[in-house]
């Protein structure tokens, strides 16, 4: 065929972008349009050839403005052609024409495809067919006059592979530089992808050639071949690939259209005559399968697309064909028919007008075997099921929203289950895939398991309300709330047993009036009820008129309750009878084995608990006497320290607890700060506590570091035998040092707040409780700088059930820093009323303050002595010189005295170096440090010994005096009276 006209207007611009043959997924592209290029870059290299090419159809469009585009792609292996493999925003009535187009003709993707560039038309000309015999049309539809278009070439190693095209809108003007540049690296891009999985377009689904997704052309199948059918004449061609698969060598062939339909299986035959009079009448594509007879004489399935096309007068001139090979298709599609109609699962699938297309056997179950099942309408089949109105609101939802929907719904079906699960799925072409699953065993198992799990939550639910509650009432409120609703029940009397009488100890969902009643009954108690009691049986009546025949002493009561049924549960505790509870039902009802089970394992709860709340209030009061005992009654004034303190006790639903706090003086005007926390509540924890309070006091006179202390409380709990955990924090601060040094076993750090308002807390893994861990326990040293300031806490201060520890250690923090300079008994309160409002918490919470104060440095004076007797009289010149200074004159004879008794202790029974210091407080204080570990006694010497009187006169003239150890030995101290203080 001759090359056809080009238009009027000639092109005004050719080749101006060269194509290159190593454009790649992964190039580096530097032209505009970068963004695009690098989301193309991105894309996984394993797409398809169809994926690929819309992807680069999109992002030239956008780019361009353009209408929409076309990919053709080399498919040469029946006739030379360029055929369409993928449009993107193109009507069909356009594509149609360029479907299969000569690689050799005059349109834009031929003439790129030709030489391997870019070319853009003002007017898009129609197409010249690959068939030479058959004429191309004359125009194009679809698009509007003066529609442009740009083509570029897809380069291959080889030469070109195809031809990527955009439709430009008639306002556009010529594509620049930019977008032509652009267009070339989309077409690499794309290139570069189909070289990584080789474009084959025998395997693209032909359906992508059309918007419409249902005219498939047996996708995934090789093609065995074309024809072409000239109506005017009746002659028809067929390639030779088409005829060697049926058997006929093409010499052989006769050119008749009744050979062709010989080859058809006899049974395709009338339906196949249809179809070709529609073809021929239709200029659209007609697609439809039969069984063509092959070369061994067997049948095949094939799929045959065929096409009318009309001549230059407008009348049919030639009908053209391909013919796939889907034999393994039909063959699939057969057994999946067969698998999905002998399913266990109900299978229906209906059409655009819910007709019923198709339904497998379990489906008619469903529907009751109608004889009029296929081409009647879902609904008017469906009448039968509970569901129809769900069913029809949930398929037009399902097509309206174009996504599968699923329900479960309960169906009544003769043969089958009660409760079945519907799955819709819309399908694309139309219509609606509809699946049943039987699934009443599984609502069956679910409902089993549910109630196992709900007798089960019941009985833990019951069981911590129970360990949580300590009065009567507390007993009473949780059997109301967790066994009534459970049970459905109305009514609940609780009743304790004393003597030989009950006494009514808590009523639910009764009248005033049958209260009263009751009240008087625990007065005059019933026979029956001791009876039961007695037979610690449950007893169940189902009705009042059952209840009045066991109890007839008590008609009256059952009238006035206004209840049915009810249960009667004896309560034993520890095999004691405890008292009675009678659960009630405002109708009759019937108790099943489960329910008597359940209620009878609930009686032994509810009489443990009721058992322990009738203790409670002795055990309480001993034991909050105790604990009111045990704590400091107020803080000591020290020189040292200005501290304040708070305690808040647990709130009143739980028993006391076990914290603790305590500010002890120590020598040198150190001071010794405690707090401390014994694990649960309790008379037995208030105890404990106040046994460690002691002992901390007792060991804190032996002048013992921290961790040498809490290794004698972890000693004293564990030969006690605790039960519960107890920790602890134990610190000395030295006012000369500034230094605070403490251990902790397993207690919350301590609070530092800095004079800037920087608040911070140790960072220190404490050791474990007191009794767990075993010694040494760590020992933490932090200066505390003038101006700061100390907290010490337990954790019902910063922990509950609300808020961490971490969380309340922040909120405390928050607190502390911009009040560090407020009266302490004010920031006290403050803290309170942040951490605990309400003044009852969930556990016991300790705070203990302290603002500590630095001793002056021209209050503190040090000597080093030598290991020389005549340093008992450097002593006493250091002493007399100094005192001077302080203005002490009045105690310089006496400090003189003690100073030299001291350092002659150390020359004549210790070794040095020797240290001699004064500390100007409210007291005089004097100091002797050696390097022995040897501790002095008093002794009492007879009358003819010369020596051991030093200490007696000591002790004889200082207010107090003791020793302490230190890290290097020991030191011998004395305090002094002063006069005014």
């Amino acid at each position: 065929m001759a090359p056809r006209q080009q238009p009027d207007t000639e092109p005004r611009a050719v080749t101006s972008v060269s194509v290159g043959q190593d454009g790649g997924p992964h190039e580096q592209f530097e032209t505009a349009g970068a963004d695009r290029l690098r989301v193309l870059a991105a894309m996984e290299d394993e797409q398809d050839t169809t994926d690929v090419l819309l992807a680069a159809l999109h992002h030239a469009a956008v780019e361009f403005g353009a209408l929409g585009g076309m990919a053709h792609l080399d498919w040469t292996e029946t006739v030379p052609s360029l055929r369409l493999v993928r449009s993107s925003g193109l009507p069909g009535s356009f594509t149609r024409p360029w479907r299969v187009i000569s690689p050799t003709g005059s349109a834009a993707p031929a003439r790129v495809y030709q030489d391997g560039g870019y070319l853009w038309l003002p007017q898009v000309a129609p197409p010249e067919y690959a068939f030479a015999h058959i004429p191309g049309v004359s125009r194009l539809t679809g698009v509007p006059e003066g529609t442009g278009i740009a083509a570029v070439a897809l380069p291959g190693p080889g030469g070109p592979i195809g031809a990527l095209s955009l439709l430009t809108s008639p306002s556009s003007a010529e594509p620049d530089g930019r977008q032509r540049a652009f267009l070339g690296d989309v077409a690499r891009w794309a290139a570069g992808q189909l070289r990584t999985t080789p474009p084959d377009p025998d395997n693209v689904p032909t359906a992508l050639l059309e918007p419409d997704p249902g005219r498939a052309q047996g996708a995934g199948t090789a093609p065995m071949g074309t024809w072409d059918w000239n109506v005017r004449t009746g002659d028809l061609a067929i390639d030779d690939m088409l005829l060697k698969e049926v058997g006929v060598a093409p010499e052989n062939f006769d050119g008749r259209i009744e050979t062709w339909a010989s080859w058809v299986h006899p049974d395709d035959l009338p339906w196949l005559a249809h179809l070709a009079q529609q073809a021929f009448h239709s200029p659209d594509p007609v697609e439809f399968d039969l069984r063509l007879r092959r070369g061994d004489g067997g049948y095949g399935w094939v799929r045959n697309r065929r096409q009318m096309i009309l001549g230059d007068d407008g009348e049919p001139s030639h009908v053209v064909g391909t013919v796939w090979d889907i034999t393994r298709m039909h063959n699939a599609t057969e057994s999946v028919s067969r698998a999905l109609r002998d399913m266990s699962d109900g299978f229906l699938f209906v059409d655009e007008q819910w007709r019923v297309a198709f339904a497998n056997i379990t489906a008619e179950r469903l529907l009751g075997f109608p004889s009029d099942l296929v081409g009647s309408v879902l609904w008017d089949l469906a009448s039968n099921l509970r569901v129809v109105e769900e069913l029809r609101a949930r398929c037009h939802q399902a097509v309206a929203e174009g996504r599968p929907n699923s329900f479960d719904a309960p169906c009544t079906v003769p043969g089958g289950g009660e409760w079945y699960n519907f799955r819709l799925i819309p399908v694309p072409d139309g219509g609606l895939a509809l699946y049943t699953t039987d699934i009443t065993d599984r609502r069956q198992r679910e409902a089993a398991r549910q109630s196992a799990d709900a007798r089960s939550a019941l009985i833990g639910g019951l069981t911590r309300r129970l360990a949580e509650a300590v009065t009567v009432d507390d007993v009473v409120a949780a059997v109301a709330d967790s066994v009534l609703p459970a049970f459905g029940a109305t009514g609940l009397i609780v009743s304790a047993l004393e003597g030989d009488r009950f006494r009514m100890v808590g009523c639910v969902g009764y009248p005033e009036a049958f209260r009263a009643r009751v009240r008087e009954l625990s007065i005059a108690p019933s026979p029956s009820l001791m009876q039961s009691l007695c037979s610690r049986t449950p007893r169940y009546q189902q009705t009042t008129e059952e209840y009045a025949f066991l109890h007839p002493e008590l008609g009256e009561l059952a009238s006035l309750a206004g209840k049915q049924a009810r249960v009667t549960l004896p309560l034993v505790a520890s095999d004691r009878d405890i008292g009675m509870v009678v659960i009630s039902f405002d109708e009759a009802r019937r108790f099943d084995d489960d329910d008597r089970t359940l209620l009878t394992a609930l009686s032994g709860l509810i009489a443990q608990g009721l058992d322990r709340a009738g203790l409670y209030d002795d055990a309480t009061t001993r034991a909050r006497s105790l604990q009111r005992a045990l704590l400091p009654h107020g803080l000591p004034s020290l020189p040292a320290v200005t501290s304040a303190a708070r305690y808040v006790p647990a709130g009143a639903a739980t028993e006391v607890g076990g914290d603790w706090y305590d500010i002890i003086p120590l020598s040198a005007d150190r001071v010794a700060l405690v707090v401390g926390d014994v694990m649960s509540h309790g008379m037995p924890e208030a105890a404990t506590m106040g046994r460690l309070r002691t002992a901390a006091r007792t060991l804190s006179d032996l002048e013992l570091p921290p961790d040498e202390l809490l290794a004698r409380l972890g000693d004293l709990v564990a030969e006690e035998g605790e039960d519960s955990f107890t920790t602890c924090l134990y610190g000395v601060y030295d006012p000369v040092a500034g230094l605070f040094s403490y251990a902790s076993a397993g207690h919350p750090s301590p609070a530092v707040v800095l004079a800037d308002g920087t608040v911070t807390f140790p960072t220190d893994v404490p050791d474990p409780p007191l009794g767990v861990a075993a010694p040494p326990f760590s020992t933490v040293e932090r200066h505390l700088p003038r101006g700061s300031l100390l907290a010490l806490y337990t954790d019902g201060l910063v922990e509950s059930g609300e808020r961490d520890i971490g969380d309340g250690m922040t909120t405390l923090a928050g607190i502390l820093g911009p009040g560090r300079t407020e009266d302490l008994e004010t920031l006290c309160d403050k803290v309170m009323d942040v951490l605990l409002p309400g003044g009852a918490p969930a556990d016991d919470a300790a705070l203990l303050l302290t603002r500590p104060r630095r001793l002056a440095s021209e209050d503190v004076a040090v000597w080093r002595l030598p290991e020389d007797p005549i340093a008992a009289g450097l002593a006493r010149e250091h002493v007399r010189r100094q005192l001077g200074a302080w203005h002490l004159e009045e105690l310089g004879t006496t400090t003189e005295l003690i100073a030299s008794e001291l350092v002659g202790n150390v020359i004549r029974h210790a070794t040095g170096p020797i240290q001699l210091r004064l500390l100007h407080s409210r007291t005089l204080i004097c100091e002797v440090s050696d390097s022995s570990l040897t501790t002095p006694h008093i002794r009492h010497p007879s009358l003819v010994d010369e020596g051991g009187r030093g200490l007696q006169l000591v002790a004889a003239v200082a207010q107090r005096w003791g020793t302490r150890p230190t890290a290097t030995g020991k030191c011998i101290w004395t305090e002094q009276a002063i006069a005014g203080n």
